[in-house]
C-alpha cells in the first residue's frame, strides 16, 4: 500500500488523538491542539479534519452515550492500523528531510 499524504492539520490532528488515547472526542481534540499550539483552533475545522481521516481510513469512531448525570452523546474516535503507518511514513519522512539542515537553520 502506497503512504497516505496527510495535509498539516491532519497530521496535528491525528498526533493530537495519539495523545489523548480513548478520550479522542471533538472538544478534547480541539484542546489538545490549543494547548500544545498556542493558537485558536475551530472547532469546525477539526470536525473537517475528523471527516477526512475517516474517509481515508485513518480513525475509526464509536458512538457513546451520555452517562446518568444526562448530557450529549459523544463521538470518540481513535487511530486503525491505517492511522498508525500513516503518522509512521510522515515521521521518517520527515526525519529525512529535516537530516543536515539544522546548521542552515542556525545560520540564519
Amino acid at each position: 500500500m502506497s503512504p497516505v499524504a496527510l495535509g498539516s492539520f491532519e497530521h496535528q490532528v491525528l498526533l493530537a488523538i495519539l495523545r489523548l488515547g480513548s478520550e479522542s472526542y471533538s472538544v478534547e481534540i480541539v484542546r489538545e491542539l490549543e494547548r500544545l499550539t498556542g493558537n485558536d483552533v475551530a472547532t469546525s475545522a477539526v470536525f473537517v479534519a475528523l471527516q477526512r481521516l475517516q474517509a481515508k481510513d485513518l480513525l475509526a469512531d464509536r458512538m457513546v452515550a451520555p452517562g446518568e448525570g444526562g448530557g450529549h452523546k459523544r463521538r470518540y474516535f481513535r487511530l486503525t492500523h491505517s492511522g498508525m503507518d500513516a503518522l509512521r511514513d510522515s515521521r521518517k519522512t520527515l526525519q529525512v528531510l529535516w537530516d543536515g539542515v539544522e546548521a542552515a537553520l542556525d545560520e540564519s
